[in-house]
C-alpha cells in the first residue's frame, strides 16, 4: 500500500486542470526555451502553422538538415549491423559538441564510410575476377592439354597418309581439326575460353550452336562449389567451357553471345608453360589481394567501432534538435517584434516549473528581454493529463 500512498493526489483519477497560456519568446531565446520546455515535458503547444506546408515555416533548412543527419546515423547503424559490431548503449565520455560541429564530424564519417567501402569492392571484384580466371586456366588448360595429347598418333609409317590429309584439311570437320592442332592452325582453327553460371549453360550452348550452324566444339567441366559472381556478388555455381571454332565472324557471334548470357571470358595461352606461368602470377596477386582486403576490413571496423560509441549518444541529440526545431515551426514568427509567438496548454500546477525554465533559457542565452508568459481565456476543450511518477526511479528508492 506504500506505493499507492507515494501516487499524486488526483480527484478520483480525473485529468488535472488545464491553463491556456500564450509564450512571446525573443529570437535568440526560443530555441532554448522550447528545449528546456520539453526537457520539462508539461507544455502542449498548438500548431499556429496549420494552413502552412511543412515547406512554407521558418525553420525548414533546420529541419532538412536534421533529417539529413538522421540519415547519416541510419547508414552508420547499417554498416554496424552488417559487420557485426555491437552499438554501445552507454557511450564514451567525450567532450560536448554543437549541433554544427556535430552536422561537420558526421559528414566526415560518411564521406570515410563510402570511400572505404568503395575500394573495398573494387578490390572484392578484381579478387572475384582473378578467382574465376584461374579456375579458367585450370579447367581449361586441361581441354587444351588433352586436346594435344590425343593429336599426333605414336605409328610414323604412314606418313604420306597424313600428309594427303593434311592437304584436305579443309574438308575435315571441327572435331578431327580440333584433335589435330596442326592441321587447326593451318585451317585457323581458335578458341574462346570462360566461366558462365550453370543454369545458364545448356541454353548458352545451344544458342552458340546455332550462331555457328553447329560448325563448333563445346568443352565444359564444373568449376568446383559455388562462386562468388563479380557483378552481383552472390554466390553462384558455375562451370568454365571452351569454345572451339573457325573464322572471324564466328569469333564476333560468339562474344555477342557471352556477354548476352553474362559469361565472363579470360585469355588461356594454348602453352602449358605459359599456363603455368600465369597461374602463378595470378595465384600470386590474389594473396596479396587477400592480405589487403583483410586490412581494409580491420581498419573499417575499427572506425565502425569508434561511431558505435557515439552512435547513441548522437541519435538523442539529433532526436532532440528535429523535435526543437518541429515544435519552433508551429509557432508564429514576428518580424517586426523579432519574436516567436506561441500558444498552448499546460496544468495549473505547472506554471511555476514552466516560468522557472523559461527564466533560465532568457539568462542562459543572454538575451536582455524577458520571455512573457500568460494565461488566456480558451474556448475550446483542453487536453486530457494526468500527473504520474517514474515507476523506475521509484522502485529505486525502494
Amino acid at each position: 500500500m506504500k506505493f499507492f500512498d507515494n501516487l499524486p493526489q488526483m480527484d478520483h483519477f480525473r485529468s488535472e486542470k488545464m491553463s491556456f497560456v500564450q509564450l512571446i519568446m525573443p529570437v535568440e531565446s526560443a530555441h532554448r526555451a522550447v528545449t528546456y520546455l520539453g526537457e520539462l515535458g508539461l507544455v502542449q503547444f498548438k500548431d499556429l502553422n496549420h494552413d502552412k506546408s511543412p515547406f512554407q515555416r521558418t525553420f525548414v533548412n533546420q529541419v532538412k538538415r536534421c533529417g539529413e543527419m538522421s540519415r547519416k546515423l541510419r547508414f552508420f547503424s547499417d554498416q554496424i549491423s552488417k559487420a557485426g559490431i555491437a552499438c554501445s548503449a552507454h557511450p564514451a565520455l567525450q567532450p560536448e559538441i554543437d549541433l554544427e560541429d556535430l552536422e561537420i564530424q558526421l559528414g566526415e564519417h560518411e564521406a570515410e564510410l563510402l570511400e572505404m567501402n568503395t575500394n573495398s569492392e573494387k578490390l572484392r571484384q578484381t579478387y572475384n575476377e582473378l578467382l574465376e580466371f584461374k579456375l579458367v586456366l585450370l579447367k581449361a588448360g586441361g581441354f587444351l592439354v588433352s586436346a594435344h595429347n590425343h593429336a599426333v598418333p605414336p605409328e610414323r609409317e604412314l606418313d604420306e597418309n597424313i600428309h594427303s590429309r593434311a592437304e584436305d584439311g579443309d574438308h575435315l570437320s571441327l572435331l578431327e581439326q580440333e584433335m589435330q592442332p596442326e592441321l587447326s592452325k593451318k585451317a585457323g582453327l581458335r578458341f574462346i575460353s570462360g566461366i558462365i553460371c550453370k543454369s545458364t549453360a545448356l541454353r548458352f550452348e545451344r544458342m552458340i550452336f546455332r550462331a555457328t550452324r553447329g560448325n563448333m566444339f563445346f568443352n565444359q567441366a564444373p568449376a568446383g562449389g559455388h562462386v562468388v559472381d563479380p557483378v552481383s556478388g552472390e554466390m553462384v555455381e558455375k562451370i568454365v567451357f571452351v569454345v572451339f571454332f573457325s573464322g572471324e565472324q564466328a569469333k564476333t557471334k560468339i562474344l555477342k553471345i557471352c556477354d548476352a548470357f553474362g559469361a565472363n571470358c579470360y585469355p588461356v595461352p594454348e602453352d602449358s608453360n605459359k599456363q603455368r606461368q600465369i597461374t602463378r602470377e595470378v595465384s600470386s596477386h590474389l594473396s596479396e589481394l587477400e592480405a589487403t582486403l583483410d586490412a581494409g576490413i580491420l581498419h573499417r571496423n575499427k572506425a565502425l567501432t569508434s561511431i558505435g560509441y557515439q552512435l547513441w549518444k548522437w541519435k538523442i541529440m539529433v532526436k532532440r534538435e528535429k523535435a526543437v526545431y518541429d515544435t519552433l515551426n508551429m509557432l508564429n514568427f514576428n518580424v517586426t517584434e523579432k519574436c516567436l509567438v506561441g500558444e498552448g496548454w499546460c496544468p495549473i500546477f505547472a506554471k511555476p516549473q514552466i516560468k522557472d525554465a523559461l527564466q533560465r533559457a532568457t539568462i542562459d542565452s543572454n538575451s536582455q528581454v524577458g520571455i512573457i508568459f500568460h494565461v488566456m481565456d480558451a474556448f475550446e476543450s483542453p487536453p486530457t493529463y494526468f500527473r504520474t511518477i517514474d515507476l523506475h526511479m521509484h522502485f529505486r528508492k525502494l
